[in-house]
């Protein structure tokens, strides 16, 4: 969360990514912090994932990660 909040703050628009177990705890950060940032929650859990496992998670959520992306971009602009 730090490191999107210091991108954001640089009008550099960032995604975050985490594993669905992080939902709660991303919520509470984001209201600590004061920002709304643009997440994408992968399936948990992530660490006893093969390569491929870790390709096929990466490859759905790309078009997400993507569109939230441009739409922060565009809303920068």
């Amino acid at each position: 969360m730090h490191d999107i909040a210091d991108l954001e703050s640089r009008q550099i628009p960032g995604v975050g990514v985490a594993s669905t177990e992080f939902i709660d705890a991303a919520a509470a950060q984001c209201k600590t912090l004061g920002f709304d940032p643009a997440m994408v929650f992968v399936p948990h859990p992530i660490q006893n994932r093969t390569d491929a496992e870790m390709r096929t998670l990466a490859d759905d959520a790309l078009d997400d990660i993507l569109r939230l992306l441009c739409a922060r971009q565009n809303a920068d602009q």
